[in-house]
């Protein structure tokens, strides 16, 4: 065994005698392995809930708790640790009882050192086996995840030339239909009817149009690359437009809707229509899981070379075993129909690109909080 592997060992000696358990120590220093101490079972159950340990050594007659409780107590205490009793000659019935609780082996005292420096190796052997399978086990499941995840990225890829198809088709019909209706209505005369209403429904439709084809253009991102146009943005304006977009959602349920900008936020290089897509899905989800009544409110701050964009909500929370899955296509905890599982795939996607980070906090019956870091784009700009 390498001298690292026995430096990391975690050894707890369990004596009431405290000359016997000071000669193991400081042979035991010798080899290169440091021991913890604990002069009773008490003391020892206390020491291992704090502080758990690989092997110990434990003395079965001991004042007090003796060492067949204790054992029966660190089982019960459900950790991976691997007991080694020591008995005396005539107790040998005791190591056989210890065996039957789970103990590792038993020694008979007085105890040579070697042999017991050998049971103490072979139990830490045990552990660390268990520790590497342990770990085998936790890579395949993490490997297994990754090929799923992978096989719906192919997917993806697949989906999005499809949607690109059969959204753009309708969208271009769309967007001529509105600009025809945007050529006849600029030849009517200022006083035809409603002409003022009709002008921002109109221009509702071609915002829309315009929305919907970024996220098109978003999906096919892995499969087309488009050229990025920058441009000098106010982030305090930019999500303050796109919470307006977004009132009508919080006026059906009754959600106040709020923004706290730090003062000294200045201009950044960015993606203006990227930034607003992120806004409009984090915020969008974030109302979806909202009760009536709630609150959702956004937090933007200078951060590290760019700024940082809290989107926070008082609602459901979510659950922590879907943290890690929240980010992944398809993946969705609404309702059939209610939901694409796409958004927050879309929207890490697009954070990336951007050379930013996503990341969430949430707790369930308190609500969640999306951090987005968006780096200034100057600097990658000139790069390129």
């Amino acid at each position: 065994m390498e001298a690292e592997q026995l430096k990391a060992m975690r050894l707890l000696l369990v004596d009431d005698e405290e000359d016997f358990r000071q000669t193991l120590v400081k042979r035991l220093n010798k080899r290169g392995i440091t021991a913890h101490q604990a002069g009773s079972g008490e003391k020892c159950l206390s020491l291992l809930a704090d502080q758990p340990m690989d092997v110990v050594v434990l003395d079965v007659k001991m004042p007090g708790m003796n060492g067949i409780d204790v054992l029966h107590h660190i089982k019960r205490m459900g950790i991976s640790t691997e007991v080694i009793l020591l008995t005396g000659h005539a107790a040998t019935q005791d190591g056989v009882e210890g065996i039957k609780t789970g103990a590792f082996d038993y020694l008979s005292k007085p105890v040579q050192f070697e042999h017991l420096l050998g049971k103490i190796m072979q139990a830490y052997d045990k552990i660390l086996g268990a520790r590497e399978k342990h770990q085998a086990a936790e890579y395949k499941a993490r490997l297994a995840q990754q090929m799923i995840a992978t096989e719906r990225l192919a997917a993806l890829g697949t989906l999005a030339a499809g949607v690109a198809h059969e959204i753009n088709n309708p969208l271009a019909i769309i967007n001529e239909a509105a600009g025809f209706m945007r050529l006849v209505l600029n030849k009517q005369t200022a006083d035809m009817p409603r002409k003022e209403a009709f002008e921002k429904a109109l221009e509702k439709i071609e915002n829309s149009v315009k929305r919907a084809r970024a996220i098109t253009h978003q999906l096919l991102g892995s499969v087309r690359k488009n050229d990025s146009v920058l441009a000098e943005v106010d982030i305090t304006e930019l999500v303050g437009e796109t919470m307006q977009l977004m009132l009508n959602e919080t006026r059906e349920k009754n959600i106040s809707l709020s923004l706290d900008a730090a003062a000294d936020l200045s201009a950044i290089w960015v993606e203006p229509n990227q930034v607003r897509q992120i806004l409009i899905n984090l915020l969008s989800n974030a109302i979806q899981a909202t009760p009536a009544q709630g609150r959702v409110w956004i937090k933007v701050a200078n951060s590290a070379g760019g700024v940082s964009i809290d989107v926070c909500d008082d609602g459901t929370g979510i659950p922590r075993e879907n943290l890690e899955k929240i980010f992944e296509p398809f993946f969705s905890t609404k309702s059939p129909g209610k939901g694409t599982g796409l958004g927050l795939y879309v929207t890490r996607q697009i954070v990336e690109k951007l050379g930013g980070t996503i990341e969430v906090r949430s707790q369930l019956g308190k609500g969640s909080q999306f951090t987005v870091h968006i780096p200034n784009q100057v600097g990658r700009h000139l790069d390129h």
